[in-house]
């Protein structure tokens, strides 16, 4: 390598660059567009297609040829929806095409842009007054449906002319955009929904004026005015949620459910077998779906999941296959499993992680047998299950017209394959960037509890020698740490060979050991996480007799870094220095579906809110049996998900009880630091930190 991992880390937005993402195939399974950029460092995402019967790959749009902008002018609509989805890129990062996949729209800095998939063609840019946001083309590719000043607009692209079907109709209302909790907790990034037809749009209004409202300011710029969000913290109010169904022809018809007992809308489906809605109560023990009468908008029950804890929002669920039998997943017997027509049709040794696709009757879902490893299956009343990607790492695809296309990654592969299946086989290829380093990874089961855990050890080191620890955690509900994939662990051998054994553990609340697994983090989102961290640490040093348990330290970001705080201030016996990174230090900070998830309501669960607080181990004096440790609090300013208060608010406590500590704040920095230069320092600011809180020299050169 000519760079270093840490620029190199940087600048490929962690090896994703150059990679084949973002998959529509055709209905008939002939034509599959995709998302990738040039190269493994080019930021800037282009559109292709591939012809399955030729293998022809066909350069759609590229972004550098339509806008001559240096920089991105992106709406702060666009810029909000990023954040949510972690989109580190540029260019055309989303994109809608129409139901045969023969055109696409997409947004560039605000402009709509119209491509066709036939070979010769150029994109075109599409007149608008206003920035477009969300574009997308109705399924006959007829016209082009938009979000601009919080309206929905409807271009016809024969004429040429543009309607504005629904307007605000209050100041702190939008059409057809998600609201903050859909976006950044229920996987929903999407505020309208065509009708199989083209011929209507149900659309979402989402009024914020309850949520309170959080001013997000730029210390080292004092003349900007502060960034106004609405923020829906836990025990406040929601933004009011609404659906209307609005005709092309100006008709409009409320879709009505009782949004007071299930105020959350968690999903729209509008399929030919007519208009489904997905709700939810502020709890979470239930999820309904219900159906619409698109005429009068009136809504009857068609299935109801609960539980006594809470009830899990599965992607892709529900769905209906082509003779119209609902597909649902529910927790049964231990597991998360697929049902059809109300009948559990997958086994119970394997957990579902999300439906992807219905081709006729054949379901295409995610699922893992064992929590490192996440596969492809596909289920048909002929067939039962049948597993479609090969045995181990981590895979995901889409299906239509009998075409699979599959990316698979493993241990043993530096980047994805992405391979299409229709007839015979054909690999996309990526351009994404080589890490040039090899994780050496251990993955074996640690604790009375078996829990999911990697170990890496500097690729130096010899036996005999002792290691410091390194724990890289994330620790928390919906995310895992220790999966079968080499890039998931690049940086954990990175700090490996900066001479460190380093020990992810995947604790209780994470996902692909079942249901129980998870909720056994409910209302305590400290002790259990904390514990499984501390048993697997023991465990894995009775294997490896040369792990030194007094010079251990901890790293994380997001909810790792609120673990890793927290094992500082908690446990200072087992743990002697970490590095917390945009950490949740107060719970009712962060957002009501997420957090409630798991606390309750805080009126109701106050002492849930106490427990998994940092702030009273923080304001405890150190003492020889509390003793104070090297702690690294880093958080970006302008971080609109765990907003920077959390870090501040902490540093206040430790201050007020005599415990030196460390804070590095970020300026113009989000919850993603995609900076290059931030992301590579980082990553150096924190190894040097750990080597001089626990004694490590520097690695053999």
């Amino acid at each position: 390598m000519t760079e270093s991992f840490p620029r190199l880390q940087a600048r490929t937005r962690r090896f994703t660059l150059g990679a084949p993402r973002g998959v529509t195939i055709s209905p008939d399974g002939g034509r599959v567009a995709f998302l990738r950029s040039r190269g493994g460092t080019d930021p800037v995402t282009c559109l292709w297609s591939y012809e399955v019967a030729t293998g022809e790959e066909r350069l759609v749009a590229d972004p550098r040829e339509l806008d001559d902008t240096p920089e991105e002018d992106l709406p702060a609509e666009e810029r909000a929806r990023r954040e949510r989805a972690r989109e580190q890129a540029g260019g055309v990062v989303g994109y809608a095409t129409d139901r045969a996949v023969t055109s696409a729209c997409f947004a560039l800095s605000g402009r709509l842009y119209l491509a066709g998939f036939a070979g010769g063609s150029t994109p075109r840019h599409v007149g608008t007054a206003g920035a477009v946001i969300d574009p997308r083309l109705d399924p006959t590719g007829a016209r082009v449906a938009f979000v601009s000043g919080g309206a929905l607009h409807v271009h016809l692209l024969a004429a040429g002319t543009t309607d504005t079907l629904v307007s605000p109709d209050g100041e702190h209302v939008t059409w057809g955009l998600a609201d903050f909790a859909a976006a950044e907790e229920m996987n929903r990034m999407r505020g309208y929904w065509w009708s199989p037809d083209g011929d209507a749009l149900v659309v979402a209004r989402v009024d914020e004026s309850p949520v309170l409202r959080w001013h997000i300011a730029d210390p080292a710029n004092p003349d900007r005015t502060p960034a106004t969000v609405a923020y829906p913290a836990a025990g406040t109010p929601n933004a009011a949620v609404s659906l209307e169904i609005v005709g092309l022809d100006g008709k409009r018809v409320p879709v009505v459910w009782d949004a007071v007992a299930n105020e959350y809308l968690a999903d729209v489906v509008w399929d030919t077998h007519g208009l489904m809605i997905v709700v939810q109560p502020r709890d979470q023990k239930a999820l309904r779906t219900l159906a619409v009468d698109v005429a009068t908008g009136g809504t009857t029950l068609l299935d109801e999941r609960t539980d006594p804890i809470w009830v899990e929002i599965v992607p892709g669920t529900p769905a209906r296959t082509g003779d119209g039998t609902l597909v649902q997943a529910d927790d049964r017997d231990g597991a998360r499993r697929l049902v059809v027509g109300g009948e559990p049709v997958t086994p119970t040794s394997l957990q579902v992680r999300g439906l992807i696709d219905l081709d006729g009757e054949t379901l295409l879902f995610s699922a893992s047998e064992t929590p490192e490893t996440t596969g492809l299956w596909t289920w048909s009343a002929a067939t039962g299950p049948v597993r479609v990607s090969p045995e181990g790492g981590l895979h995901s695809g889409r299906l239509a017209g009998g075409t699979l296309v599959r990316s698979s990654t493993g241990l043993d592969a530096p980047s994805s394959l992405t391979v299409v299946a229709g007839g015979t086989e054909h690999v996309i290829a990526s351009h994404a960037e080589s890490p040039g380093i090899v994780p050496a990874v251990t993955l074996l089961r640690a604790g009375p509890r078996e829990l999911s855990t990697a170990v890496l050890l500097p690729s130096w080191w010899e036996p005999g020698t002792p290691l410091p620890v390194l724990m890289d955690p994330y620790g928390g509900p919906h995310a895992q740490r220790v999966t079968a994939a080499r890039n998931g662990h690049l940086t954990s051998q990175w700090f490996a060979d900066q001479g460190f054994a380093v020990v992810v553990v995947d604790g209780r609340g994470t996902p692909g050991r079942g249901p129980e697994f998870e909720r056994e983090v409910h209302l305590d989102l400290a002790q259990p996480v904390l514990d499984d961290q501390i048993d697997a640490l023991r465990d894995v040093a009775t294997r490896y007799p040369d792990l030194d348990l007094d010079r251990v330290g901890i790293r994380g970001w997001s909810f790792g870094g609120y673990l890793a705080a927290l094992a500082v201030l908690r446990r200072p016996d087992v743990f002697h220095a970490a590095v917390a990174g945009a950490p949740v230090t107060d719970w009712t900070l962060y957002d009501t579906h997420y957090t409630e998830r798991y606390l309750g309501h805080p009126d109701a669960e106050p002492a849930a809110y106490a427990r998994s607080s940092l702030f009273v181990d923080a304001a405890v004096p150190p003492s020889a049996e509390k003793p104070n440790r090297p702690l690294m609090l880093i958080h970006g300013l302008a971080d609109d998900n765990v907003v920077a208060a959390h870090t501040l608010r902490l540093s206040s406590a430790l201050l007020a009880a005599g415990r030196a500590h460390q804070v590095l704040p970020l300026s113009g920095v989000t919850h993603m630091t995609p900076q290059e230069i931030v992301a590579e320092n980082l990553l150096l600011l924190q190894v040097e930190f750990l080597r001089e809180a626990l004694g490590v020299p520097a690695p053999p050169v």
